[in-house]
């Protein structure tokens, strides 16, 4: 998957590929959280509010009980339906970045897709209920190119309205030929240590508006004024908040990772320390290991609460296939928890979890070219990991990971003429060597440089 943006916040032309472990990296205020707000917007856009226009004729399915839709017409379809998918998703930057409109009216945002990449889902099956009846069933069987849509009850009994029936077929064609291209998000925002610390005042404003909403006039509408408590935030600050809101339903569930690699959740306590733990009143605490003492996320250090998404991500929601997307991770975290986050996140990424950060860590970078330089089979390297600590499930290969320096570079503009603008360059990464981070390079030679003059200086 290939991402374009232009004219978007500082980024005036940008491009960047998403990896199983797409890195961006630079200084500040270079355009890296842009980019991730404007890929995690996308990518929800397009699961939760898209829709593919459906070109059948519904009345045969009330008239003969059932359609059969060939799919590769929708295939051949495919890069026309992105492009209308991505122009609609345009048109709602200023909702997710929480901005004025005029900030976006020359923004650009496009996806592009090989072709080749296509293929259909093995099989799909759904069934479309309406209280206690079933309607109408959507189906595709294993080694098919046929989508069938069947008839359940009498047509006099379907409630549905026909395009809310289309929409159903569309997003059974998207899921369908698209699904396996662009992966469920999850968003640890950079503001998501705010939302853990004040997680109970969240949880009382709402509460407080939603009792004001039932004494207020009976015509108010109901969810334009809750939507005004969050109307001021970027929609993955919104998401920090909403899962950090709901965290008791949410640790009601158990994720492939619980079920399957308790390994890894195991290493996830030793990086924080302790563990989370929410209780039947909804309380959150932290519980230092090997301590009987229940702390609060006010009374918790920093680093617990930075990770505490992630850790709620990894036990209870993870999927394979997901996005795993955190804005700076290494967020009040001590170097060598940094040097561990890497390890963690390599690991996700060799169980099937895609992995998108932006950085300024130093550690991160230089402890993934570790993972990447031991992740050849030499005995001298097997015997360095032993020796440090290393599992095999942990090393990397590089042509696994994409990294970009958010940067001023000299680029070519739409009207033909050459200027030097914000953008994503491609970094330099060998499989021996590891990741070319020269936005880290250059600062650390310099402080080097200075501290050798000031050492040698007097001579």
């Amino acid at each position: 998957m290939r991402i374009q943006v232009k004219n978007l916040g500082v980024l005036r032309q940008a491009e960047f590929t998403l990896g199983n472990l797409t890195i961006i990296c630079g200084g500040n205020n270079t355009g890296k959280t842009y980019a991730t707000y404007a890929l995690f917007g996308f990518l929800s856009f397009w699961r939760e509010a898209f829709s593919i226009r459906v070109k059948e004729n519904i009345n045969q399915l009330f008239a003969e009980g059932v359609i059969h839709i060939d799919l590769p017409k929708y295939v051949g379809l495919a890069e026309s339906i992105l492009s209308e998918g991505c122009q609609a998703y345009t048109e709602q930057l200023p909702i997710i970045f929480a901005a004025s409109a005029e900030r976006f009216q020359k923004t650009e945002f496009q996806i592009y897709i090989d072709s080749k990449d296509i293929r259909l889902a093995d099989k799909y099956e759904q069934i479309i209920c309406s209280a206690d009846t079933e309607h109408f069933s959507i189906t595709k069987s294993e080694g098919s190119t046929e989508l069938v849509v069947t008839l359940l009850v009498k047509k006099e009994k379907i409630k549905i309205p026909e395009d809310i029936i289309k929409r159903f077929i569309g997003d059974a064609i998207k899921d369908i030929i698209f699904g396996h291209l662009f992966p469920n998000p999850f968003i640890a925002s950079a503001e998501r240590t705010g939302a853990a610390i004040f997680r109970k005042e969240l949880n009382f404003t709402r509460n407080r508006l939603l009792e004001e909403m039932s004494q207020s006039d009976k015509n108010i509408n109901l969810r334009n004024l809750l939507s005004k408590a969050y109307q001021d935030y970027a929609l993955p600050v919104k998401r920090n908040v909403d899962f950090t809101r709901d965290l008791e339903t949410i640790a009601k569930k158990s994720s492939f990772i619980a079920e399957k690699h308790p390994e890894v959740l195991a290493d996830f306590v030793d990086i924080i320390g302790g563990k989370y733990v929410i209780t039947r009143n909804d309380e959150l605490y932290y519980t230092p290991k090997g301590k009987q003492v229940k702390l609060s996320m006010d009374e918790s250090s920093s680093a617990v609460r930075s990770l505490l998404d992630i850790g709620f991500y990894l036990r209870h929601i993870a999927q394979p296939g997901d996005l795993l997307m955190v804005d700076e991770p290494e967020l009040n975290l001590h170097p060598e928890n940094q040097r561990r986050i890497a390890r963690l996140f390599a690991r996700l990424v060799n169980l099937g979890i895609r992995v998108f950060i932006t950085t300024h860590s130093d550690y991160i970078i230089k402890e993934l070219n570790t993972l990447i330089m031991l992740n050849h089979d030499k005995p001298h390297l097997k015997l360095i990991a032993e020796r440090n600590g290393y599992k095999t499930e942990e090393l990397i290969s590089s042509d696994k990971i994409k990294v970009y320096i958010a940067e001023k570079a000299s680029v070519n503009l739409d009207d033909g003429k050459r200027k030097k603008c914000y953008q994503m360059t491609p970094a330099n990464i060998d499989p021996e060597l590891g990741i070319e981070a020269r936005s880290f390079d250059e600062t650390i030679n310099e402080m080097n440089r200075i501290q050798e003059e000031i050492v040698w200086g007097g001579e």
